[in-house]
């Protein structure tokens, strides 16, 4: 089933998650929307393989590798092409190049950092677009060296290097929420320090604004490292509990006492088209 929307309401490193936990297999395309500063809108495509990411691009013409490999001077297109048709149909072109000898290891390494890692992270500073996930689109032999990331990789990376976060403002956890683990131990995955540090104090009973005081860190950057790890599903977003003032002696108590949530931001409204065919998506195959 093809899932659209727009990044307003899920933005990418959501989405990646998404394709991630369902183990999916297809294409998401990204298209960036015409305003004042851009009048041309432009594609994005990005493959996915059992939730991993294999291969990113800008045109379909299935030639964009190809012409990676004849700017970095290692072989003219032509060659390439012709190269291309002596590979077995369900073997990359990057690895099959590999294995004739005409790239090293090395060479595929950088040439998956230049088209997936480089590409793929520039779109989170995206302020909006649209998108739209097919999975009937099988994976493109000819644009994939071979070498794969898994979508949580690349959205640390991506949000790691982002330096403008005004696209996922309203995105970010409330200060005046707390986080709780969602995984047994700790993660497995390879955290800076400061991804570290906060993630020690995930309990539920701080919030991320006592968390900022006592790492003597700026608010906003305690929001962003919660978010990441929101979206590589180590952590969840939770409201703090307030406990309710204590009753004075000799006074009877209030029969229906509950806890008071503490105020939180509010979230983005989410068109009911979009749910619908999230939800459809979500209990298609895997």
């Amino acid at each position: 089933m093809t899932v659209t929307g727009y990044l307003a309401d899920f933005s990418l490193p959501e989405l990646f998650q998404l394709l991630e936990q369902g183990n999916k297999t297809g294409l998401l395309t990204i298209c960036t929307l015409a305003d004042q500063k851009h009048a041309e809108r432009y594609n994005h495509h990005i493959w996915f393989n059992q939730g991993q990411i294999v291969a990113a691009g800008n045109t379909l013409d299935q030639r964009g590798l190809m012409h990676l490999i004849a700017q970095r001077g290692w072989m003219g297109d032509n060659a390439v092409s012709r190269l291309a048709q002596t590979c077995q149909v369900n073997t990359p072109l990057g690895l099959c190049l590999k294995n004739q000898g005409v790239l090293t290891a090395e060479q595929l390494k950088l040439l998956f950092y230049t088209q997936v890692m480089r590409q793929v992270c520039a779109l989170f500073a995206l302020p909006d677009g649209w998108f739209q996930f097919d999975p009937k689109v099988p994976p493109p032999r000819a644009e994939m060296t071979g070498l794969i990331a898994t979508a949580t990789d690349v959205t640390l990376a991506g949000l790691r290097a982002l330096k403008d976060w005004n696209a996922l403002a309203e995105k970010l956890p409330d200060p005046s929420s707390a986080l709780i683990t969602i995984i047994e131990g700790k993660p497995n995955l390879r955290l800076n320090p400061s991804e570290w540090q906060v993630w020690e104090f995930i309990s539920g009973t701080m919030a991320l604004a006592d968390i900022a005081q006592q790492l003597n860190l700026p608010v906003a950057k305690v929001q962003q490292v919660a978010f990441r790890l929101i979206v590589t599903g180590l952590a969840e977003e939770m409201p703090l509990l307030v406990a309710p003032p204590p009753t004075s002696l000799g006074m009877d108590e209030p029969e229906d006492l509950e806890p008071t949530v503490a105020s939180g931001g509010t979230a983005a409204p989410v068109s009911a088209s979009f749910l619908q065919n999230l939800v459809g998506f979500l209990k298609g195959k895997v």
